[in-house]
């Protein structure tokens, strides 16, 4: 008989603020933060979690995060490439982009919101319709990771603004910055790159671009930072040959802006409103420059001149040397305007850890000061007040508004422990004691510690003791909340302690190469004599020949295991402490073990990446399996079996059988290594704690588990990912030599557009239904056209002894004529996804589609999907179309069908907006009438009027302003 076992399955993460693979968004109130896979929502000032952007089955890590300027709605990329658009008051993800082959690195809106330019680390931008749901066209020139991309738009000042934005042309311009050194300007109407700047002799880390759209700031790996002039000009008249030959120039180089450190410029941000700019080049620390004004700038250049003169005046050397300096001061009243004088030092924001990302706050209240919010790399993120400028002389400095901090570990967590009853789980790491909530997943104690190694509940789960690296043993009490005791137990770090069956007591392993045994008793508290506290006695200390790494009591009482540096596992009687058995066999030091609850089994898991089960009875090995890619942390067994789990730093949990020394089940969630687990006493739970510092759940789902299916799951996922990778093979970069490239071939691997393509197994299969939608319709259509023939053969007074062929039972089923049933399948399929899926499409379907196509079109049903599914497939399959003339009378009807259902579609359009138009003017006049009655006995002049208009225009009409009397 076949033997199941039960399912594991992950519950819920926690443990998490802010994770560091990504940048956050902060809008005065709510961050948005990434926390690996997820999204974090949090009120920042009450210090509450508001929402979780989760995707089940999703494990990619969150690597950027944008804000549409539709405010709702945000873009967050994913380590696996895939983008994906989430809405804030619904917390669901909207659409799915896939187009890249690796990390998205970069992302930017533009200033409608409906357009996305993404980055990855495979040196490719692609460009986004939101709206449409779908990638316009790939952007492919630099020569390694983008790091940085701005939208630029460009303005000509003689057509007068079309837009309230100060948008004059639609079409618009991209710069980019990479690894390469290399800052390009696209021009997204020929999708092509015009020009291509060698900015810096290092990696460029960071862009920005002023609000205005006339500088651009650039930072390097070596501290760099320079400005570059956006020439709007320049980009108003286009691509355009000088008479020496040359090609315009649409970005200038200008200076160099000093900064204080040399360290990589890895963030530079303007502020959107304020004349603020912050550049990041150091871990905890940010530069705030304050931007002056044009009139500040001349008063500075005027006091500049009167020194001058003054200096003039006042000497009499004749060193030609201070003349040039005091001539060249007098003509800097003329001067342009110097970055120098433009960017002068504001002040330096210091914060409490390094510093992932910030975000300025666009705030109205600006004479209060200016906020900007700090991600930081240790799981915190905190707020900062910028003081707004002022007479005094003093150096301004930031202040912190909020802080949160509390819900998370600052470094890796490096042991967990359940209570007996499952209801508190206490983690630790260096510095930090927490005590959480198994029910609420909330944190109702921390507390501080050294570094902390191992830990346990104390019988009663009213205590906690902590084993650290310097040798002490902590007791605290959960009720109080306070350090009861500090123990110098040893002279070096604590590896292991565990509680002996009879909760009597414990023993502690160290690096001194001492395994000491411990009792517990109560003593008289002496701040309050009636109070009894518990204590530790120390009873006994049993010498190693080196240093312990983990001791643990068999569950019957009888044996103490000790696993020690030199590879080795020695056994002892309990009671006299007398050698037992000796288990050899691991290559590498033994980091953890443990023993079945029947007392029969103990597996050793080493950093040889091995874990052996062995004979309690023997000492005989049973089996070595190699379990993992990295060392083996800790293996523990889930009680009243033999089943045991294994984590290691290889970021994967693995359940095992340790009769059959099979593989049941693969666990993955973590993005970092695994340091410690904990199994509750009921075997429902495992608790396993990360370097990523986050806390999961795992638990039992009791769901049955065939070995058999599962191996054949794994097996199909393997060949399906192959698939897939053999699909999305990797283009050659320009320039980089790649194949054809030396051959002189341009193929489209290396053209500098193409189109977004990226194979998935969502697209595969809906690949598939859509031709197996146009097989059950070709053969219904065959059918009767068989049918007809048939009939045509036969005599009027025969025909009806024949009847029709019998219907597909799909069509039957669904109730559905075969051109219907293939519209519903091609729109099933995701908008995102469709192009991707028409590729699976074999050339000889793509004519049966083309014929339904038709039919749609003359049907004046899916029109604007079908205008699309035809120019995507002109486009792909323009060879063979040609070549096929049996083709052509097809795509003229097509043709004709579909131009007289295109001008219907605009033709209503048109209608509706002229319609919408009417009713918008009848609202602004019906609210104009109004704000003219609230107003009465006023004198308005023609400005006024002109601006009661504008303001009601732009929705401000019932704002309450306050007005002088």
């Amino acid at each position: 008989m076949v033997k199941t076992y039960d399912r594991w399955g992950p519950t819920q993460a926690f443990g998490l603020i802010c994770s560091a693979g990504s940048c956050s968004v902060y809008d005065g109130k709510l961050a948005f933060v990434p926390a690996l896979e997820d999204v974090l929502v949090w009120d920042v000032k009450k210090g509450q979690m508001l929402a979780m952007w989760h995707e089940s089955g999703h494990r990619a890590e969150v690597t950027c995060i944008v804000q549409s300027p539709q405010k709702t709605n945000f873009a967050v990329g994913y380590m696996d490439g895939s983008i994906r658009l989430w809405n804030s008051e619904t917390g669901e993800s909207t659409v799915i982009l896939n187009g890249h082959k690796k990390s998205v690195t970069s992302m930017c809106f533009d200033a409608s919101g409906q357009r996305l330019a993404s980055a990855s680390q495979d040196t490719d931008i692609i460009v986004w319709d939101v709206v449409g749901e779908t990638g316009l066209y790939r952007l492919r020139g630099h020569r390694d990771q983008v790091t940085g991309m701005r939208f630029l738009h460009s303005r000509t000042p003689e057509k007068g603004p079309s837009t309230s934005n100060g948008i004059y042309d639609p079409s618009s311009f991209l710069v980019s910055c990479s690894k390469d050194t290399f800052v390009k300007l696209w021009d997204l109407t020929t999708q092509h790159c015009i020009q291509t700047i060698v900015a810096h002799r290092s990696e460029v880390w960071s862009l920005d671009v002023d609000p205005n759209e006339t500088t651009i700031l650039t930072g390097s790996g070596d501290g760099e930072v320079k400005a570059w002039r956006v020439d709007q000009e320049a980009l108003a008249a286009g691509v355009q040959a000088m008479p020496s030959g040359e090609i315009t120039k649409m970005i200038l180089p200008v200076s160099v802006l000093p900064i204080s450190s040399r360290h990589r410029v890895s963030q530079i941000s303007y502020h959107p409103t304020e004349p603020y700019l912050a550049i990041q080049s150091q871990d905890r620390a940010i530069d705030i420059f304050r931007i002056r004004t044009e009139e500040e700038i001349r008063k500075k250049q005027a006091r500049r001149q009167k020194r001058a003169k003054e200096k003039k005046k006042g000497t009499k050397t004749e060193d030609s040397a201070e003349k040039n300096d005091i001539e060249k001061d007098e003509k800097t009243e003329n001067d342009e305007v110097q970055l120098v004088d433009l960017y002068t030092p504001y002040l330096l924001l210091r914060a409490s850890g390094k510093i992932r990302s910030f975000t300025f706050v666009a705030n109205e209240n600006h004479h209060k000061g200016t906020q900007i919010f700090t991600a930081l790399s240790s799981n915190a993120v905190e707020v900062y007040n910028i003081p707004p400028p002022n007479k005094s002389k003093d150096t301004p400095e930031a202040t912190r508004l909020h802080y949160l901090d509390l819900h998370g570990h600052r470094t890796d967590i490096r042991t967990v422990a359940l209570s007996a009853d499952e209801q508190l789980l206490a983690t630790a790491s260096n510095g930090l004691l927490k005590i959480w909530n198994m029910k609420t997943m909330a944190c109702v104690r921390t507390l501080e510690c050294g570094h902390a190694i191992c830990s346990s509940f104390l019988p009663g789960d009213r205590h906690v003791i902590v084993g650290t690296k310097s040798g002490q043993i902590l007791l605290y009490d959960l009720t109080t909340a306070a350090l009861l005791e500090t123990i110098d137990a040893h002279t070096a770090t604590v590896w292991s302690l565990h509680m002996r069956p009879d909760f009597g007591g414990m023993v502690t392993g160290s690096a001194d190469k001492d395994v000491k045994f411990w009792d517990f008793e109560e003593k008289e508290d002496p701040e309050n004599p009636s109070r009894k506290i518990r204590t530790l006695v120390h009873k006994r200390t049993l010498k190693m020949t080196d240093e312990v790494l983990a001791v643990k009591y068999s569950p019957n009482g009888r044996f103490l295991v000790v696993a020690l540096l030199d590879a080795t596992v020695k056994i002892f009687y309990q009671d006299t402490l007398k050698f037992f058995l000796s288990l050899y066999g691991h290559k590498l030091p033994v980091l953890s073990l443990d023993i079945s609850s029947d007392s029969k089994l103990i597996i050793t898991s080493s950093a040889d990446k091995n874990v052996k089960i062995w004979g309690m009875d023997f000492g005989d090995c049973h089996k070595s399996i190699f379990a993992h890619d990295e060392s083996v942390m800790q293996v523990v067994f889930e009680p009243r079996t033999h089943n045991f789990f294994s984590i290691s730093k290889d970021k994967w949990v693995k359940y095992w059988d340790g009769d059959k020394f099979e593989l049941i089940q693969k666990l993955d969630g973590h993005h970092g290594e695994i340091w410690a687990a904990a199994m509750g006493r009921n075997g429902k739970v495992l608790v396993t704690g990360s370097h990523d510092k986050s806390i999961r759940f795992w638990e039992n789902t009791e769901e049955p588990l065939f070995l058999e299916e599962e191996r054949e799951k794994e097996m199909e996922a393997m060949y399906e990912s192959g698939i897939a990778d053999n699909l999305n093979r990797e283009d050659g970069i320009i320039g980089s030599g790649a194949d054809g490239a030396q051959n002189g071939d341009i193929s489209n691997d290396l053209a500098e557009t193409t189109m977004v393509q990226k194979h998935t197994m969502e697209t595969l299969m809906a690949g598939e239904k859509i031709i197996e939608a146009i097989e059950v319709a070709d053969g219904e259509a065959e059918g009767q056209k068989k049918y007809s023939e048939a009939l045509e053969k036969l005599p009027p007074s025969e025909r009806g002894k024949i009847g029709p062929p019998p219907r597909n039972p799909v069509l039957v089923a669904l109730d559905l004529e075969p051109e219907t049933h293939v519209l519903r399948t091609v729109e099933r399929v995701h908008a995102s996804a469709l192009y991707d899926a028409l590729l699976v499409i074999p050339f000889s379907k793509v004519s049966s589609l083309f014929h339904y196509m038709d039919v749609w079109a003359s049907q004046d049903t899916a029109t604007t999907l079908t205008s699309n599914i035809l120019s995507y497939l002109l486009r792909i399959h323009a060879s063979q179309i040609v070549a096929t003339r049996s083709l052509r009378p097809l795509l003229l009807s097509l043709r004709s069908h579909l131009r007289a259902g295109l001008m219907r579609q605009r033709a209503q359009i048109g209608y509706n907006l002229a319609a919408l138009k009417y009713i918008k003017r009848q609202d602004e006049d019906a609210r104009t009438a109004d704000f003219y009655e609230r107003n009465q006995g006023q004198a308005w002049t023609e400005d006024e009027i002109q601006a009661v208009k504008e303001r009601i225009q732009n929705g401000e009409s019932r704002k309450r302003k306050r007005v002088k009397a």
